[in-house]
């Protein structure tokens, strides 16, 4: 049986593109800032995630964000101890 292969496809539209290239070159001028604190972003990461949630808010193609993975049980537990008596 053979495997089917996913149909190929951008990830990333023209609009993120655009975004994350005058994101990544305001962070080469110095003049790119955070979006709460005001502070000079200076990481490659952080410019492009400020160019793709920009792109995210303009409405181009970018997927979704990543959240953190919701657990199904409760409260976790931890480790019991022995009483020494």
């Amino acid at each position: 049986m053979a495997a089917k292969k996913k149909k190929g496809g951008r990830k990333y539209g023209k609009k993120a593109q655009s975004k994350v290239e005058a994101a990544m070159h305001e962070r080469k001028q110095g003049t790119l800032k955070s979006g709460r604190s005001g502070r000079k972003v200076k990481s490659k990461k952080q410019a492009i995630a400020i160019g793709l949630s920009e792109a995210r808010r303009a409405g181009g193609k970018v997927p979704k964000k990543k959240g953190a993975k919701k657990r199904k049980g409760g409260k976790r537990k931890g480790s019991k101890r022995k009483k020494s008596s």
